[in-house]
């Protein structure tokens, strides 16, 4: 029979082989805890940045400014990844589909996560819902370009000829669906105005036949058509972004000249994998914003006709709605369709 006195020496004794548990489990976790926090540290392996556009264009050009800079911050490699095709949207159903671990980041732009959706008849992602839009990069105006040899000094002018003349002034774009062709359509709703819309197969040919005189204007950016404006080959009447390039000085906005509601621009940013760690995306948002910082970079920027676009987090993702809500409006009015 056991005493009152027996009775607790079990218990203390107990007791005290628990405890000696919990300091033996205590010291292991203490010589386990360096090396879990090795194996989570970010990033511990290299990055994928994919690019939805072949090397060499501006999406590219940006890409690589980022993946330098991330590359020399992180210690790892961040390897651009060009996937070109169908308007982005490869580049941006490969990224949708990939794990949320940070180690597959988007180079998002306003086709691929504003206006493709509609667009496009049948996307196999949803850019709202299988993304996080983390950091706004760059945004770039087009410039409103007409062939240096026709009349027009100025966008009242153009709007004046074209309001007598519907129909008979034509537009050429990078394609149809491409920033260069939105910003038209948008201009000609709010202008009133109905040009003859030729869609080429990128900028190139759309800048040749205007300089041959084949088509009488276009938008498109600065990078494409700068240095003709510069020679006088073409005139430019506006700048559709939100203030005047410096290399443009005398030529107005879109809103001094009339239309603020045609403000457009071709813009990029960084975005992730829907369920991405908030400490991932919080890391990127914090060294990227430091990179839109550095005069160098800057500089990169501006060279390529564009301005930093420091948007994070909720402000980013406000923008980029806001963006699909205009796009989506001037599409459906436009009747524009890709497939």
């Amino acid at each position: 029979m056991t005493t009152p006195i027996t009775r607790f020496r079990t218990l203390l004794a107990r007791t005290v082989a628990v405890g000696r548990g919990v300091l033996l489990a205590c010291g292991t976790l203490a010589v386990l805890a360096p090396a879990a926090l090795a194996e989570t540290a970010y990033p511990a392996r290299p990055v994928t940045l994919v690019v939805p556009g072949p090397p060499g264009g501006i999406t590219d050009q940006l890409g690589r400014l980022v993946a330098a800079r991330m590359t020399s911050d992180y210690g790892v490699r961040v390897i651009v990844d060009n996937r070109p095709g169908a308007g982005g949207n490869l580049a941006t159903e490969l990224v949708a589909r990939a794990q949320p671990d940070g180690y597959t980041v988007l180079l998002g732009t306003q086709g691929t996560m504003a206006s493709n959706q509609f667009l496009y008849k049948a996307l196999r992602f949803d850019p709202a819902k299988d993304f996080v839009a983390a950091q706004g990069l760059v945004s770039i105006p087009n410039l409103l370009v007409v062939n240096g040899k026709l009349p027009y000094q100025s966008v009242s002018d153009l709007v004046a000829y074209a309001k007598g003349h519907p129909g008979k002034l034509a537009v050429s774009s990078a394609g149809n669906g491409t920033g260069s062709h939105l910003a038209a359509e948008l201009f000609q709703t709010l202008a009133g105005v109905k040009f003859v819309h030729i869609p080429y197969k990128g900028s190139a040919p759309s800048i040749n036949d205007l300089l041959a005189g084949q088509v009488d204007l276009t938008f498109d950016y600065p990078v494409s058509t700068l240095a003709q404006v510069q020679a006088g080959k073409l005139r430019a009447l506006a700048v559709t972004g939100a203030t005047r390039l410096p290399a443009l000085p005398h030529v107005p906005t879109i809103a001094e000249a009339g239309y603020p509601g045609a403000e457009s621009t071709s813009w990029v940013g960084l975005f992730f994998p829907a369920r991405t760690s908030a400490a991932v995306v919080a890391k990127w948002q914090v060294d990227v914003t430091g990179l839109l910082r550095d005069p160098a970079a800057v500089e990169a920027i501006q060279r390529m006709g564009g301005v930093p676009l420091p948007l994070s987090g909720t402000a980013f993702s406000g923008f980029v709605q806001a963006e699909r809500t205009k796009w989506k409006a001037t599409i459906e009015r436009a009747g524009a369709t890709i497939d």
